[in-house]
């Protein structure tokens, strides 16, 4: 493979990532099957990597994808005996917006493809996130179908084998075809019973931006932006539901670290040595603005309003030192309670070993190393190893650390763990 070719497939890989999801969802609005949408989808990228090195990169990449993947359809479509009456409710498709403005049409469209928002991503997740599916995997579907995480991505994310993941992605997406699920926007009554699947998801999205699980760099800021545009919709569109405005909260405040998070040779810099100027003031303030709505409205404060909370507490420090460990512990605490979770156990552990001491959090961290729930994930080490460091104990920190970099697949993370190890030789 040529330079070239390299460059192409890079620069298509990166279209792909970013323009996935809306690719598929606007697929899917003309086929209504999810699976069927990301198989066209995935035959318009094998297209471009077949096209673009030749033809070059063209000035929409977005567009001529969408446009490919369309081609497909249709031509599904015209093989199903369904010709003449598929192709003009695809021709009223793609001239959708024409018919908005015209006043005779505007009544016949607004009866089958009524949508508040406008949004094919979002009417994707909600589709996805139908309630006839096992929650977890319409979790797993949704993110799958986003466009941004890989099965390798989705199994982290759950602790589970990938091979049980694949599988259950090719189920829900074989139950939402057969059952001939629509695809739309629920209505405000079916709204709410698929709003924790869907936040769950777009808050996973929005991890895999904020620490990539494999490639070359530790961020991938475009799934970050994303799913904190999508969540934004959703505060808009159900403005009483006060953890859609926690979750929104929760993203804006850790963006607001996203160019802090990485050097300027793409290097991973921890939260304790990160340069807190460079930390987005405005993101904070929105952030700050959205949780004081998330705790305004009436229902208690579930768990991701629990979590901007704490993200709240490092925004609030001017450095380091002046961070709050013991309100964070607290809140962890009351998080751990309220949805118990080895991962949460983890991050209370990290807090309390900085309110109380090493030891305390030590104790944590020994506790769940007993248990299988968190054996393969690589910060169960990575977090013990900097707890002794703390106490001095360098050997069995070197150790921590070189185990950590041999469980995660981010070639930058491995780097940092591999350098602590080596720092811990030096003392």
């Amino acid at each position: 493979m040529t330079r070239q070719d390299l460059e192409s497939r890079k620069a298509i890989e990166a279209v792909w990532r970013i323009e996935a999801a809306s690719i598929i969802g606007g697929v899917a609005r003309i086929v209504r099957d999810v699976g069927l949408a990301e198989e066209f989808a995935q035959d318009a990228l094998l297209a471009a990597l077949e096209h673009w090195p030749v033809d070059g990169i063209p000035e929409k990449p977005g567009a001529w994808l969408l446009t490919t993947a369309r081609r497909r359809a249709l031509d599904h479509l015209r093989h199903k005996r369904f010709a003449a009456e598929k192709a003009m409710e695809i021709g009223r498709e793609l001239d959708f917006q024409h018919e908005l403005a015209t006043a005779a049409h505007a009544e016949a469209v607004d009866t089958r493809l009524d949508d508040p928002v406008g949004d094919d991503t979002l009417r994707l997740i909600f589709t996805a996130c139908h309630p006839m599916l096992p929650a977890e995997s319409r979790c797993m579907l949704t993110l799958r179908v986003m466009g941004g995480l890989s099965t390798t991505e989705i199994a982290r994310a759950y602790l589970k084998p990938e091979p049980t993941v694949a599988q259950r992605i090719v189920r829900a997406k074989r139950a939402l075809s057969q059952a001939r699920i629509p695809f739309e926007l629920p209505t405000a009554a079916e709204l709410h019973p698929r709003l924790g699947t869907v936040l769950e998801v777009l808050y996973l999205i929005f991890n895999e931006g904020y620490a990539a699980t494999t490639g070359g760099e530790w961020t991938r800021p475009a799934l970050c932006e994303e799913a904190t545009r999508l969540t934004r919709m959703l505060t808009g569109l159900m403005p009483g539901e006060s953890e859609a405005f926690g979750l929104l909260a929760l993203m804006e405040l850790q963006a607001s670290r996203l160019k802090a998070r990485v050097s300027s040779d793409g290097e991973p810099v921890l939260l304790m040595d990160q340069d807190r100027s460079r930390w987005d003031r405005i993101r904070i303030h929105q952030g700050l603005t959205a949780l004081a709505r998330a705790e305004a409205l009436p229902s208690s404060p579930g768990s991701y309003t629990l979590q901007a909370a704490i993200a709240a507490c490092h925004a609030r420090a001017s450095a380091p030192e002046h961070t709050d460990w013991g309100q964070i512990a607290a809140l962890y605490g009351t998080l751990a309670r309220l949805t118990p979770s080895p991962i949460i156990e983890l991050n209370r552990a990290v807090a309390v070993g900085m309110a109380s001491g090493p030891e305390d959090g030590l104790a944590i961290v020994d506790a769940l190393c007993n248990g299988q729930a968190l054996q393969g994930y690589h910060l169960l080490p990575s977090v013990r190893g900097d707890l002794l460091l703390r106490l001095n104990r360098r050997d069995e920190a070197r150790i921590e650390f070189e185990r950590a970099a041999t469980l995660t697949r981010n070639t930058r993370e491995q780097a940092l763990l591999r350098s602590r190890a080596e720092r811990c030789n030096q003392g």
